[in-house]
């Protein structure tokens, strides 16, 4: 059944316009070394330059034309390759659903090297297109040839040629159009299979030539991912400090010397000289031991929240029951990953949940939370007006701490929705 329903799914659809694109891609690399020269040539032509020269003193133009021809390509190649490369990071990532990171600085003889490989895989690619597009119109025959091929009988009629990977099968007759479907049929589910083939070839040089791959630039990575560690570990000490000192710390002053003024208000021994001013002393250090408790609770929640002991998808559950916007909840988790990263799933969901409530004027947000072998998927997805900047300070931050433990995120926000934010999380750290 999974063979059946494999050309009729979106990533069937979304093979085929990247391997699309890989061989439309693959002719313009084959083109541009033909297409230099012979433009070359048709202005050297227009210009009238080779039909008043006779024909021994064109060579000598031909022989300026070639190198300049040779280094105007190199000259290119190097934006091109870069151009080309980028765009298919893109595609990649669009339609298959596969995010290579790109090198800083982006490669340059690398993105070139991509380029040429792109012509071999673009034969597989191209293959498993033609399957499949094929296999859809050679499936149709039948449905089709009733309403085109009703003459008279008696009627001689041409036959109808169909393309097959074995090359074209005709038919003259309604019967036959049975044996081309059948053909079709094979032609269809085949194709994701090949263009499987296709795409992962392409997927695995994308990597090795546009990815990151040197040891110094992992260094580097773990190098950025530590100084960023450690800066959210200083902004959050420090955010502490503020709260205890501004918040819980005059709270609990202020109870202190409450207190106090109610002692001094009773008096030592013998009647209290003003009961009343004494009780309202009492009722303020009573309401200041209730605030500073409820920012002290507040401190700790911020730190790591209780409902996490129970688990993720119970966090989130009340999360979202405290939100503004109606929110969906979906949680697969087949079981829980490290705490630490359970802590930073939540303050994610936590801060997109809050974004889409101040910026978005969504009117419904969907929370999903899934585990899929080592990396755990936190989307978070609404029908507001879109926009969403990645490179605005609360995405750009989410990023930053994300990075720390090697996360990943992408977001999905065209002008006028929807929004849709990807978190994607190693399981354990």
């Amino acid at each position: 059944m999974t063979a059946l329903r494999a050309p009729f799914t979106t990533l069937a659809l979304r093979q085929v316009a990247f391997c699309l694109a890989g061989v439309v891609s693959a002719v313009a690399i084959l083109a541009v070394p033909a297409i230099v020269p012979a433009a070359g040539t048709l202005i050297l032509w227009a210009s009238g330059a080779m039909s008043k020269q006779p024909a021994p003193a064109v060579a000598p133009l031909f022989l300026v034309l070639f190198p300049l021809t040779i280094a105007l390509l190199v000259l290119l190649a190097v934006p091109a390759g870069r151009a080309m490369g980028a765009l298919h990071l893109r595609l990649a990532d669009r339609l298959l659903d596969e995010h290579v990171d790109a090198p800083q600085p982006r490669p340059r003889w690398r993105a070139v090297g991509y380029c040429l490989l792109k012509v071999p895989l673009a034969i597989p690619e191209g293959y498993g297109a033609f399957c499949y597009v094929f296999g859809l119109v050679n499936l149709s025959y039948p449905v089709w040839w009733p309403l085109f091929r009703n003459h008279p009988p008696g009627t001689t009629l041409g036959p109808v040629w169909a393309l097959t990977p074995f090359g074209t099968i005709g038919t003259r007759t309604f019967a036959g159009t049975f044996l081309i479907a059948a053909a079709g049929l094979a032609m269809l589910l085949v194709a994701p299979w090949l263009m499987r083939a296709g795409t992962t070839m392409d997927l695995a040089a994308m990597r090795r030539l546009l990815g990151r791959r040197r040891l110094a630039e992992r260094v580097r990575e773990l190098q950025v991912s530590r100084a960023r560690a450690i800066d959210d570990a200083a902004a959050m000490m420090r955010r502490l400090e503020r709260d205890l000192h501004d918040g819980a710390q005059i709270r609990l002053a202020t109870l202190a010397m409450n207190l106090g003024m109610a002692t001094e208000k009773l008096g030592a021994d013998g009647p209290p000289p003003d009961l009343a001013q004494a009780r309202e002393l009492v009722a303020l250090a009573h309401r200041g031991a209730k605030d500073a408790l409820a920012d002290l609770r507040d401190l700790v929640r911020g730190i790591h929240p209780p409902v996490l002991d129970n688990g993720l998808g119970d966090a989130l559950a009340t999360l979202a029951s405290s939100s503004a916007i109606p929110v969906a909840v979906t949680v697969e988790l087949p079981d829980r990953p490290a705490p630490a990263i359970e802590t930073i799933a939540y303050f994610c969901a936590s801060e997109l949940l809050a974004n889409a409530a101040k910026h978005s004027r969504a009117t419904r947000i969907g929370l999903g939370v899934v585990r899929s072998g080592e990396s755990l998927k936190v989307t978070v997805e609404d029908d507001g007006a879109g926009g969403a900047n990645p490179a605005g300070p609360g995405l750009s931050g989410l990023a930053g701490r994300i990075a720390v433990v090697d996360g990943r995120m992408r977001v999905h926000s065209p002008a006028g929705g929807p929004t849709r934010v990807e978190i994607e999380l190693p399981t354990h750290v």
